[in-house]
């Protein structure tokens, strides 16, 4: 089976197929009894002909149950929700349409789809299908980023090594707040130097999982010292995080007070509203990228 990561908590399954083995009603009932029983987590599942039918299945499971959906149920199940239910329905389209007297799916449904096109454009269209139960969107592969890097190559080759410092501190802080974003953390450091003949080197470290900047700019300086011995012109640097996993960075009981998460949870929130560079380090100022 083929399944896609939709959120930290949600995933969609495709078992097409799984009839000729087991029966898709069975296994899915089988895998929801499995999670119960190895985790004793509560977990809604919903199975039907496609990825908007089987979420609003779930939707209607909750809390701790499964809804089976087939192909001839889907207009008889759907038509009396609120079409709160359909998903990328948010709170604009919603009083839009309850403004037009649309309240349930069914109502939905029987509106002429150039109406809808006319009114929300080509998400009107969208959201007219899936009123219809019609969605032929594949489930994606899932994959998840183990990893994130970022180089620099310099328009002149340079023996400016604290201009460098500032530069990767730059780099680090960058892709610090990156992984904050994608709720990730890192136990693997790597630094990367190409001198002007092409050589290239690199060294890492490994660490205890973290997304702090203050934390990974030392360990990146700290490599970076280690590395650069031959004292010849840089061409290139760069910075690696990689062995990433989803979680948050643990304060060290010795180093860090609470203050530190929430001071870092403010810039985090300034940089989600004004962009990145509303806040920077005053160390490095001059190296933005």
């Amino acid at each position: 089976p083929v399944y896609e990561k939709a959120s930290i908590d949600e995933f969609y399954i495709d078992i097409s197929g799984m009839d000729r083995f087991i029966g898709s009603y069975q296994w899915a009932t089988s895998l929801r009894a499995d999670i119960l029983k190895h985790t004793g987590l509560p977990v809604s599942s919903g199975l039907s002909v496609n990825k908007t039918i089987s979420k609003m299945a779930t939707s209607e499971a909750k809390p701790n149950g499964e809804k089976f959906v087939p192909f001839e149920s889907v207009l008889p199940f759907i038509d009396p929700l609120s079409i709160r239910k359909i998903p990328m329905i948010g709170k604009k389209t919603y009083h839009l349409l309850r403004s037009m007297g649309v309240e349930r799916i069914e109502t939905l449904r029987k509106i002429p789809i150039n109406m809808m096109l006319k009114v929300l454009g080509e998400n009107g269209k969208i959201i007219w299908q899936r009123a219809n139960g019609v969605d032929n969107t594949p489930v994606q592969a899932y994959w998840e980023q183990k990893s994130l890097s970022s180089e620099h190559t310099f328009e002149k080759d340079s023996i400016d090594v604290i201009m460098m410092n500032g530069l990767l501190a730059s780099m680090t802080e960058k892709l610090a707040f990156e992984m904050r974003e994608m709720q990730k953390i890192t136990a693997c450091v790597t630094v990367k130097i190409r001198y002007a003949n092409f050589d290239t080197h690199t060294m890492q470290k490994r660490i205890p999982y973290t997304s702090f900047d203050h934390v990974l700019i030392d360990v990146v300086k700290e490599l970076f010292k280690r590395l650069y011995s031959r004292r010849m012109l840089i061409r290139l640097i760069g910075i690696r995080f990689s062995h990433l996993v989803n979680g948050a960075p643990q304060l060290n009981i010795f180093d860090d007070v609470p203050e530190k998460i929430n001071l870092y949870k403010a810039i985090d929130k300034m940089r989600r509203r004004y962009g990145y560079e509303a806040v920077l380090r005053a160390g490095h100022l001059d190296e933005r990228l």
